[in-house]
């Protein structure tokens, strides 16, 4: 039988790994077709492994075992020549893009007064205005269809304050802004925008942060302690699970919305 999103297409950033690729399978498992794309390659800052074009090539693997087709990319978020080679693709190949999920980021400890300015325009480049990068190219292609969705990935950080992670919380707070300025911009479109908040999550991306602070998973998750569930944190498939649902049409008329997903964090 299709699936829930049978005709759809998604377009998915930081979609190698992790919550990125969790959204693609599970959106492919509905029968939406993926363009998923990746930097897939090693990045400067903030030194911990990112995506690589064989989990690219696996994905698309993937999604074709579920019967869908997948477009990969690799690139970057912070080059529009990237980005926008990757949407026209995508709309020659496919004619169309329904999703957009700004997923791609990067996350760093570091003290605001001691942070350096490279690891500072990283962080905002990457987590906020790659978003804008993306979306700028996709918004014209959904104004076109005179429908869309888009969810911008942000975090309880980009709800409160934490500290050691002033530039990570100012990118996320940042696309929560976004989130809601775009939806006001877009609904005469018949295009929706909602963020997503989860806690920390079980990615490799919490491997890398634990590897470069030298503790261990556990000890990563509890630097953020607060969650009121009995958990360190969430697992992708949470995330894909709250991307579809406001993706779908069951979300019809949610719009300039955050989804958190926090296991109680935010009410501590």
């Amino acid at each position: 039988m299709p699936g829930e999103f049978a005709g759809k297409v998604a377009f998915v950033t930081g979609a190698a790994h992790g919550q990125g690729r969790a959204t693609a399978i599970a959106l492919a498992r509905e029968g939406a077709r993926i363009a998923a794309f990746d930097v897939a390659r090693p990045l400067g800052y903030p030194g911990y492994a990112m995506g690589s074009r064989d989990d690219l090539e696996s994905l698309a693997t993937a999604c074709k075992e579920l019967g869908s087709d997948c477009l990969t990319f690799a690139g970057d978020v912070r080059q529009d020549a990237d980005v926008t080679v990757a949407v026209e693709r995508t709309v020659e190949r496919f004619g169309r893009v329904d999703i957009l999920f700004n997923n791609a980021g990067i996350c760093a400890y570091g003290l605001a007064h001691e942070l350096t300015e490279e690891a500072w325009d990283a962080m905002l480049d990457i987590n906020l205005k790659g978003a804008w990068l993306v979306a700028r190219r996709v918004i014209p292609v959904m104004i076109r269809q005179g429908s869309g969705v888009i969810i911008n990935n942000s975090s309880v950080a980009g709800l409160r304050g934490m500290g050691q992670l002033s530039h990570y919380a100012a990118s996320k707070w940042g696309l929560t802004g976004l989130t809601k300025s775009w939806a006001i911009e877009l609904a005469p479109h018949g295009i929706r925008v909602n963020s997503i908040h989860p806690t920390g999550v079980n990615t490799p991306m919490n491997d890398g942060l634990a590897e470069l602070e030298g503790l261990t998973t556990r000890e990563i998750a509890e630097r953020s302690a607060g969650n009121l569930l009995p958990v360190p944190w969430i697992e992708p498939e949470d995330v894909a699970a709250g991307v579809l649902f406001l993706a779908s049409d069951r979300a019809r008329y949610v719009t300039g919305a955050p989804l958190v997903l926090d296991a109680g964090l935010l009410t501590r």
